[in-house]
């Protein structure tokens, strides 16, 4: 049976669960859409997933819910506003604005902290994506620009999940903030690629990405019209949902090179679920070497 090295790298909202069962959890989901491939019947992954969030609430800086940074009730730093403002403006289509500007503007009811503008651009966010998706993206925003305006917390984070790398490790997934905290510790070169002698990684695969908006990227020092590109001895694959809610359905072949990209549909329920991409053939295909 050929067995595969991979390391996970969650996104936020995982400090109620603990390491062992975070990695059982993606480890069953994995191994489901590995099994339904035909063509590599007994292939299996060794897989870690580094609990990163139980190491912030240990510590004085958090991002679970013990100290919930980023409630409904949590008002906004102006900087925090403008950004998450960014963020909707990145992905809201003209028309969705144009929709929004002949709506009262107590049509969501939206927090009230909120200024007028956040507010037209979230109603226009919701014409896309209804039935609550603007409270979970703002939110993921928020959790997003805390960790990429904090670097002596996003260092600390970047070292706990490194620490889950070994010689051996092949493939790396990324979901959510997962998948930014992931592209960091490979563009930083933190964790060595396969073209490095005894290191064996190779390919990263990113899911319900939010480096698919601009705003991201900006935030990452990384200006427009600036590919986003890896080491060129690691394949990348990006896996998307275009009714993800919060990453705007946006995909990542704009703006980055040498990248395979697959669409799937998580379905109604939770179409930013980790396991639900971690379950889908494309991701099956790209941590056992095949095309997605």
């Amino acid at each position: 049976m050929q067995t595969i090295p991979v390391v996970g790298v969650h996104g936020i909202g995982q400090s109620k669960t603990s390491q062992h069962q975070l990695t059982a959890d993606w480890g069953r989901a994995l191994q489901r859409g590995i099994d339904s491939l035909p063509d590599v019947a007994g292939c299996g992954t060794s897989l870690e997933v580094p609990h990163w969030t139980a190491l912030l609430a240990r510590g004085t800086d958090r991002l679970g819910p013990e100290d919930d940074l980023f409630g409904e009730s949590v008002p906004m730093e102006p900087t925090e506003e403008e950004f998450v403002a960014e963020a909707f403006a990145d992905l809201v289509l003209p028309e969705d604005v144009a929709f929004a500007e002949t709506q009262s503007m107590a049509t969501l009811g939206l927090p009230k902290l909120w200024s007028p503008r956040l507010t037209r651009l979230a109603m226009a966010y919701d014409r896309r994506y209804p039935g609550g998706g603007v409270q979970f993206f703002v939110r993921r925003m928020r959790e997003v620009r805390y960790y990429l305006t904090k670097p002596a917390l996003a260092a600390e984070v970047r070292a706990f999940v490194r620490d889950g790398f070994t010689l051996d490790t092949a493939v790396v997934i990324g979901h959510s903030l997962g998948s930014v905290i992931a592209y960091d510790l490979l563009r930083r070169k933190e964790v060595s690629a396969a073209d490095t002698p005894g290191y064996a990684l190779h390919t990263l695969v990113t899911c319900g990405s939010p480096l698919g908006i601009p705003a991201v990227r900006r935030l990452m020092g990384i200006t427009d019209g600036t590919p986003l590109q890896l080491d060129s001895n690691i394949r990348w694959v990006n896996v998307f949902d275009p009714n993800d809610f919060i990453t705007g359905g946006a995909s990542l072949s704009a703006g980055a090179r040498k990248l395979t990209e697959a669409r799937v549909n998580n379905g109604i329920g939770d179409p930013h679920s980790a396991l639900r991409y971690l379950r889908s053939v494309p991701v099956a295909r790209a941590v056992t070497g095949g095309r997605p």
